[in-house]
């Protein structure tokens, strides 16, 4: 069997090629990493969640009336037979409103409510026990009840609503995801399980606000959403144009469009020391009929990986930073080659591999020009200047130095021919 050995020449040769393919990426702007500062940019762990308290109008010490609150009124002799009971009415199961007494009787657009042998009376802004002073009032004045015999009860059977829809982007995480931290950032990124619902909610007088909106629809925005909620005022007025909005909502190149019309309020939920102070007044939070509350997912706040790095699309997290390692970490990459030792976990290095890549750059685009940053690995261990912060729309890539593809070259080519020596 012929031996095969490499000579000096053919060891230079796979020098050159290698240092020719790890110099192959080039940039028009290049800088190292500890020139780039973090102060150009709002940092995330400086924000601070607003007091959610605020998203939650004060209900008064005693219901007041309005349109649409439906009475149960019993006046004896006119509404109801002196020679019978009272009829009684039980609310539905699950409404936690107490019995109602008497025949219903809605309050009207104008907040007045509609009797017998009187005049519409108006009831708008009273509590119940002062609407029923004022009915009593007006029937004794009238010569129709004697003040002392006749009874006369006031109770409320249904209480008004407010019909709203909720927009939510940030819904439908499988539980199982969550034992899977790399699968769980994946899935997220590429939006396998976004729903972008949309719920059509009743919300009750005095609960009409955006804490009870989005209680009633899942709780507070997830992880996965904006640090922000959107209200359109009087969206839509009848149940076709709801329909259109509904439908409108769901394609998401339709948004920017609905969300520049006038009576677009947006609330941060996170402010940090650059940002106003968030002051909410509870007619920014109170909600009518035809409102519409828009949760955005934040998906375009993704970092991407490639070259030695598992090529991927990576979340960023929401209320915190990660510098480059902690990003090539989510990218499931070992962070033995940034401490510059032998580590085999980097998809492409090879089983061949002696010497670890120390040479990351992170694409960004700035002003609308795009320039690498060049992390030294082995130095972003030592010092943190070098550990930039990761941006959305980054691109992450690891690669060899020339001198470390061309060692890693000719160790294994000596590896190689050893290993032929041993088969002969």
């Amino acid at each position: 069997m012929v031996q095969r050995r490499f000579s000096r020449e053919s060891i230079l040769a796979l020098v050159v090629i290698a240092s020719a393919i790890s110099g192959c990426t080039s940039f028009r702007h290049t800088v190292p990493g500890y020139c780039v500062g973090d102060g150009y940019y709002d940092l995330r762990s400086d924000k601070e969640p607003i007091n959610f308290l605020q998203l939650r109008q004060d209900p008064p010490e005693a219901y007041l009336l309005d349109e649409r609150d439906t009475l149960g009124i019993y006046i004896e002799g006119v509404l109801g037979s002196k020679d019978e009971p009272p009829p009684v009415h039980f609310p539905e199961e699950g409404a936690d409103t107490p019995p109602a007494i008497g025949f219903p009787m809605p309050i009207r657009e104008d907040g007045t409510v509609s009797l017998p042998l009187v005049e519409p009376i108006d009831v708008r802004g009273l509590t119940l026990a002062q609407a029923e002073r004022k009915i009593r009032g007006v029937y004794i004045q009238k010569k129709i009840l004697r003040p002392d015999r006749d009874r006369i009860i006031v109770t409320l059977m249904r209480p008004r609503t407010y019909h709203v829809l909720v927009v939510r982007e940030d819904e439908g995480l499988p539980a199982n995801l969550g034992r899977n931290p790399q699968a769980f950032a994946q899935s997220l990124a590429l939006q396998t399980m976004k729903r972008g619902m949309t719920h059509a909610v009743e919300l009750r007088a005095y609960e009409n606000d955006v804490l009870h909106a989005l209680s009633e629809t899942g709780g507070l925005p997830g992880n996965d959403a904006l640090n922000e909620v959107i209200i359109l005022r009087s969206a839509f007025t009848s149940s076709d144009e709801r329909n259109e909005f509904q439908h409108a909502f769901n394609d998401p190149s339709n948004h920017e469009e609905l969300l520049n019309r006038p009576h677009v309020m947006k609330i941060p939920l996170r402010v940090g020391p650059r940002d106003e102070v968030v002051q909410l007044s509870e007619r920014d939070i109170i909600l009518e009929t035809g409102d519409i509350v828009f949760v955005r997912s934040r998906e375009t706040e993704v970092f991407y990986t490639g070259g030695l790095l598992p090529g991927g699309q990576w979340p960023i997290p929401r209320d915190y930073d990660i510098d480059v390692l902690q990003a090539m970490a989510m990218a499931g990459s070992g962070l033995g080659s940034a401490a510059g030792t032998s580590d085999n976990s980097f998809r492409g290095q090879g089983a061949g591999a002696i010497f670890p890549a120390t040479r990351a750059l992170v694409l960004r685009e700035i002003c609308g020009e795009q320039i690498a940053i060049e992390v030294s690995l082995k130095r972003a261990m030592v010092d943190p200047a070098e550990r930039i912060l990761i941006q959305p729309g980054d691109f992450i890539v690891l690669e060899y130095r020339a001198h470390e593809l061309a060692l890693n070259i000719i160790l294994s080519t000596f590896r190689f021919n050893a290993f032929l020596n041993q088969l002969n």
